[in-house]
């Protein structure tokens, strides 16, 4: 040691007591022994730190953008639908229809596996379903090559609360409000090698009454021209789901999973509807009173397993992949026609019975190989076989006359088989270099279709399908925290049963609904061009995007025999350019302000009819987190009208208040929210028409929502379940609904 004299060492260590020694060195010291020296813990040192921040609620990558539900305080009290508001690129309309990117054909996934029954019905489900429940949303704008090229918007992606490190968690929760109630639970426990994840949630839900009003002027009569109707209806129901997945990890290479899950519910319908015809000098001509209920179940329940292996070369992956999916759907019917007056004979106002039942059953078989080449390149490819059979069987009973029995009617009567094998390759490419990323990829799939009759009109029919499909995105990052990527796909959408099936509705005589067999395979090319930047305080997404589509399948309506045909055809020419818009802004540790918006200008026509026009919609909030933990969120917005190939939907607006408070170190949750106060009941309003009628509807439903819900966690999660990080992911068909106009078509 260097130097002599007096000197104090002084030794801080974060929680222990500071250690302070005084000595004294001397010319002659070679070497100092200071002997032990003791410390002990400073347990009063710091008495209580609180860290207050906002994690990020958006990160983006080459091809999609992940929005993080589980760090967004009104998961605690909305359900997914209201969340989805605000996710980038997703848009939800007035009457609770979706779009992404822009479209309203997308596919939905829950933790990375497609679930039909929500793709087929995702306002409804997604409606019945709590937030706080999810973790985050994926919205894979351009799912690539190895996706089957089904959905033009994009997929969503929907993550469920799992994952962790050791031990277990268990989490329940109650709501109410004042059109229904529910509670769900979820566990994670994991032993060994052993993972196993489940979670459940029911919901009851009793809708107050909706009304309607009906205007039909008809071009081509004077006897016939003006028809007015009036009618009511509401339901009550139940709403469910489930899923279970396990992993085992066979060793350090091999991975197995399996998973099991289920949505679904039922509900039953009671509706009035009372119609008056009137002639060209304003004097009725007939009328009459129709009543009908209605009781509906449907499910979809699926079964997973994945052999995943890996190797010694990082991100190198073999994966076999097997799925099976079951659709189930129950739907009857009754009419009863009172009050009738001079009810002219083409209309047949006879009481009437339907029953019908649908399944769809899929089988699933799919390899995938992913491997790196070098430092910056990855090559996947993979095959996929789907053997998809969907069936439809609706029996019509009707009265041969007035006060007789009602007797089966097989002219009226359906049973409708759709059988499909699907085979599918791709080749994938994904370069990584620096801050440039480029992912092109080419995907070919062969359909072969069978359809028969077994009971109804039409022929049996045999067709095939080829498809190649090409997707490509160019992505650069400019600094840390922005990216530009580029995008063009070809998504193509193969017509359901819902779109096929030929049964007629005729709930309404005066508005019938059937599908069409003859429909063909429709395709549209997509083009999107992405900026984003993200940090800690803002976060900013703009896209511009065009699209086309010369033979999309549009459900249109015409006027036969003075009563209104709703169906399906291959008849559309689309296009459409637009701008979608997100920013968060961060205004401090408590605070976070944001927008979603989107507009677009769509043209839309036929070889008879022609509409374009403009469409926007925009949604914003606050949230800020006042003492005490308190955490309130203000949110709003609304849309212009839509279009639609005949005519175009009214506009909305919403506004909504949530609070919640955490305690017992934030394991308890209580949440209070209100939507709409201010206003009972929404008024909706649709226009259609062609060259030989017009005919406006208006419906009024409640909107004033209001409730609270409790949550409590349990033990602490420390492990999630693994998944394979390839699976099978069908998304080749077209939902209900999910054409650019919107509705569905006949009972199925």
């Amino acid at each position: 040691m260097n130097g002599q004299g007096n000197f104090i060492i002084t030794i801080f260590s974060i929680g222990k007591t500071t250690i302070r020694k005084e000595f004294t060195v001397t010319p002659e010291d070679k070497i100092m022994d200071l002997g032990t020296l003791y410390t002990e813990e400073a347990a009063n040192e710091l008495a209580w730190v609180e860290v207050i921040a906002q994690k990020p609620l958006v990160k983006v990558d080459v091809d999609k953008i992940e929005y993080n539900i589980e760090d967004d305080p009104d998961s605690k009290t909305n359900n997914i639908l209201e969340i989805l508001r605000k996710v980038p690129l997703v848009t939800v309309d007035g009457e609770d229809n979706i779009q992404v990117n822009g479209s309203s054909s997308f596919k939905v996934h829950v933790n990375g596996k497609p679930n039909n029954m929500i793709t087929d019905n995702p306002k409804d489900v997604l409606k019945s379903m709590p937030a706080n429940t999810i973790k985050y949303i994926e919205v894979i704008t351009n799912p690539g090559a190895k996706y089957d090229a089904e959905r033009v918007g994009g997929i969503l992606n929907i993550v469920t609360i799992g994952g962790g490190f050791e031990g277990y968690t268990a989490t329940v929760s109650a709501h109410a409000n004042n059109m229904g109630g529910g509670g769900s639970a979820y566990a994670t426990v994991k032993q060994n090698k052993f993972t196993v994840t489940g979670n459940y949630s029911a919901n009851y839900y009793n809708q107050p009454t909706n009304y309607g009003e009906t205007y039909r002027e008809n071009y081509t009569s004077d006897t016939d021209k003006y028809l007015y109707s009036e009618s009511s209806s509401d339901y009550t129901g139940m709403f469910q789901q489930g899923n279970i997945e396990a992993s085992y990890e066979v060793d350090t290479m091999r991975l197995i999973t399996f998973s099991f899950g289920m949505y679904g519910g039922g509900n039953d319908s009671n509706g009035e509807i009372d119609a008056r015809m009137l002639d060209k000098d304003n004097q009725v001509t007939y009328s009459y009173r129709t009543i009908n209920t209605g009781d509906y179940s449907w499910y979809s329940i699926r079964r997973n397993a994945d052999y995943q292996r890996s190797f010694k070369t990082k991100d190198r992956l073999l994966t076999f992949s097997y799925k099976v999916n079951s659709q189930p759907r129950t739907n009857k019917y009754d009419n009863l026609y009172e009050d009738q007056y001079q009810v002219p004979e083409y209309l047949s106002l006879l009481h009437q019975h339907s029953k019908g039942k649908s399944n769809t059953i899929e089988h699933t078989f799919q390899g995938d190989y992913t491997t790196p080449i070098g430092k910056y390149h990855t090559v996947e490819t993979g095959i996929k076989y789907i053997i998809r059979n969907n069936t439809s069987d609706n029996k019509y009973y009707r009265q041969t006359e007035a006060g007789g029995d009602s007797n089966y009617d097989a002219d009226r009567s359906s049973n409708y088989k759709h059988l499909n094998d699907i085979l599918g390759i791709y080749a994938g490419y994904t370069l990584r270099y620096k801050s440039f990323s480029f992912k092109p990829g080419l995907r070919y799939e062969y359909t072969m279709q069978d359809v028969k009759y077994v009971v109804g009109t039409g022929e049996d029919f045999k067709v095939n399908y080829n498809n190649l499909i090409p997707s490509v995105t160019l992505g650069t990052k400019i600094g840390q925290i922005q990216n530009i990527r580029g995008e063009y796909n070809l998504r193509i959408w193969r017509p359901g049963i819902y779109q096929l099936n030929p049964y007629r509705d005729e709930q309404d005589p005066n508005n019938i609904y059937y599908g069409n067999p003859e429909l063909e395979t429709e395709k549209s090319h997509n083009f999107n061009l992405n900026y984003s930047t993200f940090s800690a305080k803002f976060n900013l997404n703009v896209t511009l995007r065009h699209s086309f589509n010369n033979n999309s399948i549009q459900r249109y309506a015409f006027l036969e025999e003075r009563v209104i045909h709703n169906t399906y055809g291959n008849i559309g020419k689309t296009k459409s350019s637009g701008v979608g818009l997100y920013a968060n802004w961060n205004a401090s540790p408590k605070t976070r302000i944001y927008i979603n918006g989107n507009t677009d200008y769509r043209d839309l026509k036929n070889d008879t009819q022609h509409n374009n026009g403009w469409n926007a919609s925009m949604y914003g909030g606050a949230q800020h987190t006042f003492p005490k933990k308190i955490r309130v969120s203000l949110n709003g917005g609304g849309s212009t009208p839509y279009l639609s190939l005949q005519g175009k939907g009214s506009g909305y607006y919403y506004y909504s208040v949530n609070v919640n408070r955490a305690f017992v170190k934030e394991r308890l949750t209580v949440s209070a929210y209100v939507n709409n106060f201010l206003t009972k009941h929404r008024t909706y309003n649709n226009t259609t028409s062609d060259a030989n009628f017009l005919q406006r509807s208006k419906y009024r439903y409640s909107q004033r929502y209001f409730g609270m819900s409790v949550s409590y966690r349990m033990g602490e999660l420390k492990a999630s379940v693994k998944k394979a990080a390839r699976t099978i992911n069908s998304d080749d068909v077209k939902s209900e609904g999910s054409s650019e106009g919107g509705g569905g078509g006949g009972n199925s």
